[in-house]
């Protein structure tokens, strides 16, 4: 049977997307996921996104599978495509700008905005070691500043789960990272029984900040939605950046919000439909 798909990005992290509202399970193994994502021998993207059925009253449910196979919680910029294309796929029946939308992460709820742009109500970040998880600290303490021994260098790290977990460290220049060899090391470092996505961020003002990430799952990617959001309230817990901020990604920008009123995050950026196919 012929599957439709549309490739879609947001800031140049790519996705597969995949209307599966017949069915409550994946149409695709994560096996075939792996080979659609292959840049020479497949389609080419970070992840492949399926639209299934919602579930506990949401509108949608999305599953994504990583381009090796790996699923993930949740995924920023993904949502973002996956509210795009949602809204492709109903066409002129489209009666709402709001989705509520069910994730491993939980009900994630990104809406439509006038200009185009996708506006993403994150949810609230969790601090605490054992929420990450990570073993670096005591489970019921949130992990600041603290110091990890990796590569031949001590790196000050603060984590953030986003529904899925990230490491943050901050640095003078993200330019002079090398980001291929030091992001592996952190993913699969002891201390994250999960596994880790990696943020690199430099400071340019308290309103204004540059991010380069290593995705677990994943690789370097052009951008990460959710490693904007763990970025920016690691900058506001350390004391780097305001909570309303510019996140500066290599895909593009994003506008990242830790409200002091609901202490929700928010992230708006865009999402854009490259082509439709058939496999």
């Amino acid at each position: 049977m012929a599957i439709e798909f549309t490739k879609y990005h947001g800031l140049g992290n790519d996705f597969i997307l995949i209307d599966n509202r017949s069915s409550s399970l994946p149409v695709l193994t994560p096996e075939q996921a792996v080979k659609l994502c292959d840049r020479h021998f497949g389609i080419g993207a970070d992840g492949v996104i399926f639209a299934l059925p919602g579930e506990n009253g949401t509108d949608y449910t999305m599953r994504i599978f990583n381009s090796d196979g790996s699923e993930p919680e949740m995924c920023g910029n993904g949502i973002r495509c996956l509210a795009g294309f949602l809204a492709d796929l109903e066409g002129e029946s489209r009666n709402k700008d709001l989705y509520r939308i069910h994730t491993l992460a939980g009900t994630i709820a990104p809406q439509l905005m006038p200009d185009g742009q996708v506006k993403v109500d994150m949810g609230l970040p969790r601090l605490l070691a054992r929420e990450i998880p990570t073993t670096i600290a005591p489970a019921e303490e949130k992990v600041i500043k603290q110091p990890l021994e990796l590569a031949e260098r001590i790196w000050n790290i603060t984590c953030v789960s986003m529904g899925n977990p990230h490491c943050i460290t901050f640095v003078e220049d993200v330019a002079a990272i090398p980001l291929e060899t030091i992001g592996p090391q952190f993913e699969h470092h002891p201390v994250f029984p999960q596994r880790i996505n990696t943020e690199f961020i430099q400071v340019v003002s308290r309103d204004y900040l540059k991010m380069r990430v290593w995705e677990r799952g994943a690789g370097i990617t052009l951008a990460c939605g959710t490693g904007a959001c763990a970025s920016l309230v690691a900058g506001v817990l350390t004391d780097k950046c305001d909570r309303t901020a510019t996140v500066e990604l290599p895909g593009g920008p994003l506008q990242i919000e830790w409200s002091e009123i609901d202490q929700r995050v928010y992230m708006t950026g865009p999402a854009e439909r490259v082509f439709t196919g058939k496999l």
